[in-house]
């Protein structure tokens, strides 16, 4: 289940402004004095749930001493939510937003909870995984067909040229967060700008998709809502499958991957990479014949979020010690990305 635990030192909210701020939007509220509790999970925006009495929502904000504003857009982020609601019903219902830090310091949002099981581990292990991972893909393949344009998303991002824009934007940011060298990184980064492939349509990215930001219900047997919507766009759907198969570990890979959030993807059942891939492209109808360089995309995206958080602990941005070998990740991640580059494949490397 997705619980909470005591608010890490150092990211705390100021809960009397809040609940003001709370009070005024929502006068439906419980007379209960205000909660705050945070959800241990993820490496990027943090979230919090609040609690009056029996009412419980979710509170997204931007990491602290995050340097890249474009990528923690809580406004952004409400905005695809709340337009997806009764387009896309895996989008959780949104409730206010603060678009400046007058209240806590920083933007913020503020949806429904949704309640259900997050697959986070390779401890999460459940009888039934390839049903879990087929579900998982097809959810995906359902993201990608959703008509944002009828959902007012139609301005959403510029879906020509995003290809290159994502290639270069990455190795922008890979470049401002750098703090060692890591030559695996680099000539990724290079081949990625020398290879790039044709557009494969747009549609809504999510950017983010896998294991542990989706909510299973309760009994397993659908995914109920799709969490972390703050890299979403309008852009090439092979590069969202890219990102989903950069997290995604297969049993006979490298047991140092295992260490990445990658949630339960190595444990028996699950589908392979190989299979996911074949999976999206039959029930989609996509071209996936550029999906090395989708996968190259995603270890090298995935690579620079993780240095990015890296270069925050090493300021003194962020004490959370899961950040202290971030860098370990990083190499890793590279070295993956030039071993499917040089075998032109994205099974066992």
């Amino acid at each position: 289940m997705s619980e909470t635990r005591p608010v890490r030192a150092g990211e705390e909210l100021d809960a009397g402004p809040l609940e003001s701020w709370l009070r005024e939007r929502l006068p439906d509220l419980p007379m209960e004095p205000l909660e705050i509790e945070q959800f241990p999970g993820g490496h990027s925006n943090l979230t919090y749930l609040l609690r009056f009495g029996e009412r419980e929502m979710v509170l997204r904000r931007p990491p602290f001493g995050s340097k890249v504003k474009t990528a923690h857009d809580m406004g952004r982020e409400y905005r695809v939510l709340s337009h997806l609601r009764g387009h896309y019903p895996k989008a959780p219902a949104t409730l206010a937003c603060c678009d400046g830090p007058e209240v806590i310091g920083a933007p913020f949002y503020v949806m429904a909870r949704v309640r259900g099981v997050i697959f986070r581990d390779q401890r999460s292990g459940t009888e039934g995984m390839r049903r879990l991972s087929e579900e998982l893909v097809d959810g995906l393949v359902e993201l990608h067909a959703v008509d944002y344009q009828a959902a007012g998303l139609g301005d959403f991002g510029r879906p020509e040229g995003y290809v290159e824009r994502q290639v270069s934007g990455w190795r922008k940011r890979w470049e401002g967060s750098r703090t060692d060298d890591v030559p695996d990184v680099e000539r990724a980064a290079a081949w990625l700008s020398e290879h790039r492939p044709v557009e494969h349509g747009a549609v809504l990215v999510h950017n983010d998709y896998k294991y542990d930001n989706v909510v299973f219900a309760p009994d397993l047997s659908r995914i109920v809502a799709v969490l972390d919507w703050e890299m979403s766009t309008i852009g090439d759907p092979l590069l969202d499958l890219g990102t989903t198969l950069g997290y995604w570990i297969d049993p006979d890979d490298d047991p140092a991957l295992r260490m990445l959030p990658s949630g339960p993807t190595a444990l028996p059942g699950n589908l392979s990479r190989t299979e996911v891939v074949q999976r999206y492209a039959a029930k989609s109808g996509r071209d996936v014949s550029d999906v090395v360089f989708a996968y190259v995309f995603g270890l090298f995206k995935i690579a620079v979020i993780a240095q990015q958080i890296y270069y925050r602990f090493q300021q003194g941005l962020t004490k959370d010690p899961r950040f202290a070998g971030m860098i370990r990740s990083v190499r890793l991640l590279g070295r993956t990305a030039v071993s499917a580059m040089d075998k032109g494949r994205i099974d066992r490397l």
